[in-house]
């Protein structure tokens, strides 16, 4: 069965420091879609983020390119199997130099929290009981 797939495409100031950043979460590198302008991060099997160099962010779009840790230009939601996965997540984050965002979100069936990356996209990594989806 086919499963669509999602490529974020973020633009980042420096392609080092946000590779390892984002390594440093547990997530991969794959090389054969990463370059010295461009690193592709596999999030899961459907979701990727395409980490790219403002200058090779701009070949894709005539708008100006927001400074996101001035402006929001995009909130990415994550999904985690747990609680202690999303703090684990988010601590992650922190480690490696990202900062948490905004308050933590806890409704008994739904659990969040969020973090900024070095560029400051804002990541939000939300956890919902399987039970209280299912209605």
């Amino acid at each position: 069965m086919y499963q669509q797939m999602i490529f974020v495409n973020l633009a980042v100031n420096d392609l080092d420091a946000s590779k390892k950043f984002f390594t440093e979460l547990g997530y991969s590198i794959n090389p054969q879609f990463s370059d010295e302008t461009a690193a592709s991060v596999v999030i899961s099997d459907t979701i990727v983020a395409m980490l790219l160099t403002r200058e090779k962010y701009a070949g894709f779009t005539k708008k100006e390119i927001v400074d996101a840790t001035k402006s929001s230009e995009v909130l990415l939601g994550l999904s985690a199997e747990s609680r202690e996965k999303v703090d684990e997540l988010v601590e992650k984050a922190v480690a490696a130099g990202g900062s948490v965002t905004g308050e933590t979100q806890d409704y008994g069936f739904m659990y969040g929290r969020a973090f900024d990356d070095l560029d400051g996209h804002t990541w939000e990594v939300i956890w919902m009981d399987p039970a209280a989806m299912q209605g």
